[in-house]
């Protein structure tokens, strides 16, 4: 039996978020996730179950009156192939009480997670929050309150543009023990799937990462690519989908030129992936052609060149996942834990010695 949260069908975004006693198999996974595509959830199960208090009770019920606090463990699953998963990531999947999972974090990951947990969607996209921040403080506060051990599963790294360091000031004020673990932040995923490094002697000597959303949702980040805007050097942008245009022409007004290489990945290292090549002052307008969605990371600079499916100066391309595996001899094969030839019981037993 898994206790699992899904909003209530039909229900606007803002006012879901309830929950219900579910029991299915791991393959069925994938209906417990959000499939909207406009203001409403779409979502294949047929039960509204109890809100958040019968969550706690089910807690109070498995730890008694404990009154020792739990443990909020903020964990990192990489750009999102679960190849790109660490040991100590898996185990924690395979052993937490509560889990709270965000939007990127794929199906095929959560495969690891064990039966007994409790999970909780709290994913959040452009528009359309499911929780708040101040929500989902609130929730680990009172899941960690309870003496469970929480994990707080995030896409990338956790304090990569993953406000974990919010969470941590917030739990570590009331008493709560927090401990990161790092995942691989889709920059260094991303780059070495299609070839591209982040930094080449010769080419690029400092690579600066950026997001695309300021802290009141916009982009206002000229001062910054003001100073980081240098030809021998690599721009990172994380969730800058909607501030292209922006972003481009601003870069070029700083005195990068139109031609420099550059590259938009949708879904990076997903089954799904997709890479859009074009050069910076073309890229917003390319993007826009192929109609790539969130998430999508753009790399500018120089190194953007010396992948193989580069096209070539001044030239465009847009690159599906069969070319790219088929280019680098990957198919997209993800990690099973019933693979014999992976013992994840050994290796996550040698980490907890």
């Amino acid at each position: 039996m898994k206790f699992t949260s899904h909003p209530n069908s039909g229900f606007p975004h803002s006012s879901c978020g309830q929950y219900s006693f579910t029991d299915y198999e791991k393959n069925e996974r994938s209906l417990q996730r959000c499939k909207c595509s406009g203001t409403q959830h779409d979502w294949e199960v047929d039960d509204v179950g109890p809100d958040l208090s019968e969550a706690l009770s089910a807690l109070r019920e498995r730890f008694g009156d404990k009154s020792q606090k739990g443990r909020v463990y903020l964990v990192g699953t990489g750009p999102g192939d679960p190849g790109y998963l660490t040991l100590r990531a898996v185990e924690l999947m395979q052993s937490a009480d509560v889990i709270l999972y965000d939007r990127l974090v794929s199906n095929e990951i959560l495969e690891y997670v064990h039966d007994a947990a409790i999970m909780i969607y709290v994913g959040k996209q452009k528009g359309y929050h499911t929780r708040s921040q101040d929500e989902i403080h609130e929730l680990l506060l009172q899941f960690a309150g309870q003496g469970a051990t929480v994990l707080r599963l995030k896409g990338g790294d956790p304090i990569v543009f993953g406000r974990g360091g919010e969470e941590m000031d917030f739990l570590r004020q009331r008493g709560i023990q927090v401990q990161t673990v790092s995942g691989i932040t889709a920059a260094s995923g991303i780059g070495s799937e299609l070839g591209i490094p982040l930094t080449h002697r010769g080419l690029s000597n400092s690579v600066t990462f950026l997001t695309g959303h300021s802290r009141d949702g916009g982009f206002d980040t000229t001062a910054e690519l003001a100073a980081h805007a240098k030809q021998n050097s690599t721009l990172v942008v994380y969730m800058g989908l909607g501030a292209l245009p922006t972003l481009t022409a601003t870069l070029q007004d700083q005195g990068i030129k139109p031609l420099t290489p550059a590259v938009a990945i949708m879904k990076g290292t997903t089954a799904d992936q997709r890479a859009v090549f074009a050069p910076l002052g073309e890229l917003a307008e390319a993007v826009e052609d192929a109609g790539l969605k969130s998430p999508t990371l753009m790399m500018i600079g120089e190194v953007v060149s010396l992948s193989p499916l580069y096209p070539g100066d001044g030239a465009r391309a847009d690159v599906d996942s069969h070319t790219i595996n088929a280019i680098f001899g990957k198919g997209f094969t993800p990690l099973s834990s019933e693979d014999p030839s992976i013992d994840l019981e050994q290796g996550t037993e040698r980490l907890s010695k």
